[in-house]
């Protein structure tokens, strides 16, 4: 199991946006977007493992699990 699975990874339709939108809450808001939800989901792990590596680089706590 990777650290990233202890945060919940949303991705929702965008009216304004007219695309998907991907957010994992308390790591990365909107951070992502596109046509193909999947695509967005996949990315957005992507986006969330390498923000887990830079507050550990940094050496910052992680913030509280949501998942």
């Amino acid at each position: 199991m990777t650290k990233s699975a202890n945060y919940a990874k949303i991705v929702e339709w965008s009216e304004e946006d007219q695309c998907f939108v991907g957010s994992c809450p308390g790591i990365i808001y909107g951070g992502c977007h596109g046509k193909n939800q999947v695509a967005v989901f996949e990315q957005l792990c992507a986006a969330v493992e390498e923000a887990i590596e830079l507050y550990r680089r940094d050496g910052k706590p992680l913030p509280p699990p949501t998942a």
